[in-house]
C-alpha cells in the first residue's frame, strides 16, 4: 500500500531519577551517601533509507515514544539509558511541524541520519550533595521529561524525470516499457491511483529515475480527481515531460495549456521547471487518413504555439510505446536535459 502522509505524535523518553542511598556496610552504620545518577531517556532519530519506498509502516500508528531513562540505583550504581526510537523514512520524506506547518527536516539522502528530538537527562544522585554541611543528603534530583511534538510525515517523490499528463493518456504504458516499473495498466481513467518510479537505462553507463505520477485533470490545483495529493510529486522532479493523447476530445494544444494552468496554480517554481513533450499514441494514424491529417494538424498547430510563447520546451517528439516507435530517440532526448540539470546542480 502507497501511503504518503501521516500524522504523528513524537516523544523523546524522559530522564530516570536520581537515587537517594547511603552505604550500608557492617561496622558502618552511617555510611555516606552513594545514590547513582539517572540514565538519559532515549533520543528521536530519524533515518534516511533507499530501500524504504512508502510511509505505509507508519499506518494506524498515532503515538510514538523512545524508552525512558532507567532510575539511579545505590553502590553508585547509573541507571540504563533509555532505548532510541530510530524512525525509517523514504529519500523525499518531509517532517513538518502539524502545528505551525514548518518543515523540520527534509530527508534527502541515502544514510541520512537527523537527531530530532533529545531524551530528557538523568537526575543526579544523592552522591552530587553531600558538602562540609551536610554529610547524609536525602535529596536527589528528578529526571527531565522528553521532549513530545505533533509531527505530519510527507513524502515527495524524487525523481529525475517526471510524466505529466491527463488520466489514461499513455504515460504507464510508456514508464513499463522504457524502465523496469511495472504499473497497472488498463484502459479507464486513473489507473495509476499511486506515484511510482523506474529506472530507465539508458545504456552500459547512463540512467536516470522516472516518475508516473497520477493522472491531473483541470481543478487538480483545487483538489479535484486526485488533486494536490499528487501534485506536489512533481514537485521535486528535475524535469518534466507532457504526455499528450491525439485520441481526447479536446486538441492537443488545449491539453497542454490546461496541464500547464494547473502546475502554475499549485506552484510558480514547477511552472518554470524546463520541459519537454511527447505525443503518444502516434500509432493511432492507423486509424484512417483523414485521422492521421487531424493529429498531424494538431502536432503541428501546438508546435506554432510554442514557438510564439517563446516556452523552454527541449523538444516535442512523437511516440508510440505499444509500436515502440520514438522511444530509442526519446530516452537519449531526456537523457541529454537530466545531464545538464545535473551538471547544473554539481551532481
Amino acid at each position: 500500500m502507497f501511503i504518503d502522509n501521516v500524522k504523528l505524535v513524537l516523544s523523546s523518553g524522559n530522564g530516570g531519577k536520581g537515587a537517594v542511598s547511603f552505604r550500608r556496610e557492617k561496622h558502618v552504620p552511617l555510611g555516606g551517601p552513594d545514590g547513582g545518577d539517572g540514565g538519559n531517556g532515549g533520543d528521536v532519530y530519524f533515518i534516511c533509507d533507499n530501500n524504504t519506498h512508502t510511509l505505509a509502516h507508519f499506518k494506524g500508528k498515532k503515538e510514538l515514544k523512545a524508552q525512558n531513562g532507567q532510575p539511579g540505583l545505590g553502590r553508585n550504581k547509573n541507571g540504563k539509558r533509555g532505548e532510541s526510537l530510530e524512525l525509517i523514512v523514504p529519500q523525499g520524506t518531509q517532517v513538518i511541524d502539524a502545528q505551525n506547518g514548518e518543515v523540520l527536516l527534509d530527508m534527502l539522502v541515502e544514510g541520512q541520519k537527523e537527531l530530532f528530538l533529545k531524551g530528557g537527562k538523568g537526575g543526579l544522585g544523592n552522591t552530587h550533595f553531600k558538602n562540609s554541611t551536610n554529610q547524609r543528603p536525602d535529596y536527589a534530583q528528578p529526571g527531565v521529561a522528553g521532549k513530545t511534538l505533533s509531527v505530519r510525515l510527507e513524502l515527495k517523490l524524487i525523481a529525475d524525470v517526471g510524466l505529466v499528463g491527463f488520466p489514461n493518456v499513455g504515460k504507464s504504458t510508456l514508464i513499463s516499457v522504457v524502465s523496469n516499473a511495472r504499473p497497472e495498466i488498463a484502459n479507464y481513467e486513473f489507473t495509476t491511483l499511486t506515484p511510482k518510479l523506474g529506472m530507465v537505462e539508458v545504456d552500459d553507463y547512463n540512467s536516470f529515475v522516472m516518475a508516473d505520477i497520477p493522472g491531473i485533470i483541470e481543478g487538480a490545483s483545487d483538489g479535484r480527481g486526485l488533486g494536490l495529493e499528487f501534485l506536489r510529486h512533481i514537485e521535486r522532479t528535475s524535469f518534466l515531460l507532457f504526455v499528450l493523447d491525439p485520441l481526447r476530445d479536446m486538441s492537443l494544444k488545449e491539453q497542454f495549456c490546461i496541464l500547464r494552468k494547473e502546475l502554475e496554480k499549485f506552484s510558480s517554481k514547477l511552472y518554470a521547471r524546463n520541459f519537454g513533450l511527447m505525443l503518444s499514441k502516434s500509432d493511432s494514424v492507423n486509424l484512417g487518413e483523414e485521422f492521421a491529417q487531424k493529429m498531424e494538424d494538431g502536432y503541428n498547430e501546438l508546435k506554432a504555439y510554442l514557438q510564439s510563447q517563446n516556452n523552454p520546451q527541449s523538444f516535442f517528439v512523437k511516440v508510440s510505446s505499444l509500436e515502440k516507435t520514438g522511444l530509442k530517440e526519446l530516452k537519449f532526448m531526456l537523457l541529454e536535459e537530466v545531464k545538464k540539470i545535473r551538471s547544473q546542480n554539481n551532481l
